[in-house]
């Protein structure tokens, strides 16, 4: 994938690219999701400026059209210069992995109110579209799913971090337009989370938690383009979740998953209380500094939760997105990519 070959070309998103009011600013544009969005609205002309913490090293976005303002999430110059007259803002840098509660808040919680205060200081008549999680209204009770006008219930010092992010921007004062978007489990190109499975079917053995556990996913491509649809369509004030519309079951996702790359796999249930042990340790190490462990104490309760479903169907609908990639069509062309990096063979 190249910054002239984005994974949404414009032609496919023009409608909404045409709607966006300009200029175009990002947050978490190195990111997965956003480096992907960037390179939509670079390739579409648009030019965005996006907020980079070492310009040096723009990761996936390196020789996109952009304009690179230098800065991170606590620096209050950086944020003014970022949103200066901007038409749109799309809020996607977070923390999704630290050993303590307070390193979320200070990320998710903290940035967002600094960046909220910057909309409404240097640009009060800006589309501000805020990227959440699933995790900020927490697991749903029944495989049919948590719908967007549920009371949140976040399990996850995570989820509860991303929970007060939203309701920094629900209660600005000083904010013109703003919605919300909370996508499910996303996977796809450049993805390192949901990696970890699909590492797991190339070597034939997959562990998942014992139970029945099911989960909405959606593609990449599909968080990106309803993050466009929320940006030039959407109702203000409004919070859309994204996914595909029907869940999964765990162990079936994971054998649909492997068939999709060709392999075959076992899956094995792992009791829940090996997972929470395995956070505990990786916990420990995130506060020693090894902060690349994936799993902590944080991550542990999410996996362990039994049903992180998305009720969707409402809010493509609203948006006017359609049902995105199947899960069979999605895996498939993340094979692919993987392949062809060479993280997977």
């Amino acid at each position: 994938m190249t910054p002239t070959d984005p994974l949404v070309p414009p032609m496919d998103a023009a409608r909404w690219l045409d709607a966006l009011p300009r200029p175009v600013a990002l947050t978490g544009g190195t990111g997965f999701v956003g480096s992907h969005l960037v390179e939509t609205l670079a390739a579409a002309g648009l030019e965005p400026r996006v907020l980079v913490r070492t310009p040096e090293s723009p990761r996936w976005i390196a020789g996109a059209k952009m304009r690179v303002v230098p800065g991170a999430l606590d620096d209050v110059g950086a944020l003014e210069t970022l949103v200066e007259g901007a038409g749109t803002v799309v809020h996607l840098a977070g923390v999704v992995r630290a050993g303590r509660a307070v390193d979320f808040d200070r990320a998710n919680r903290g940035g967002t109110e600094r960046l909220v205060a910057a909309v409404a200081a240097r640009a009060p008549s800006a589309r501000l579209v805020y990227v959440s999680s699933l995790a900020a209204v927490g697991p749903a009770a029944t495989p049919a799913g948590i719908g967007p006008e549920a009371e949140p219930r976040p399990l996850s010092a995570y989820g509860r971090s991303k929970l007060a992010a939203e309701q920094s921007v629900a209660s600005s004062v000083g904010l013109r337009w703003w919605t919300i978007v909370r996508p499910s489990a996303v996977y796809g190109p450049r993805d390192t989370d949901v990696l970890a499975f699909f590492r797991m079917a190339a070597a034939g053995v997959a562990a998942v938690p014992a139970g029945e556990r099911w989960v909405t996913v959606v593609h990449v491509a599909d968080v990106v383009r309803g993050i466009l649809a929320a940006a030039a369509a959407g109702e203000h004030g409004s919070t859309y979740h994204l996914g595909e519309p029907r869940p999964y079951e765990i162990g079936d996702l994971v054998r649909r998953l492997a068939a999709s790359g060709g392999v075959e796999v076992r899956v094995m249930r792992v009791p829940g209380a090996v997972l929470t042990f395995a956070g505990v340790g990786g916990s420990l190490l995130h506060r020693l500094g090894l902060t690349g462990i994936p799993m902590t104490r944080d991550k542990a309760r999410e996996l362990v939760a039994r049903h992180w479903c998305s009720r969707t169907a409402e809010s493509l609908e609203a948006l006017g997105v359609g049902d995105g990639l199947t899960f069979e069509d999605g895996a498939r062309a993340t094979w692919a990519w993987y392949r062809e990096t060479g993280w997977l063979r």
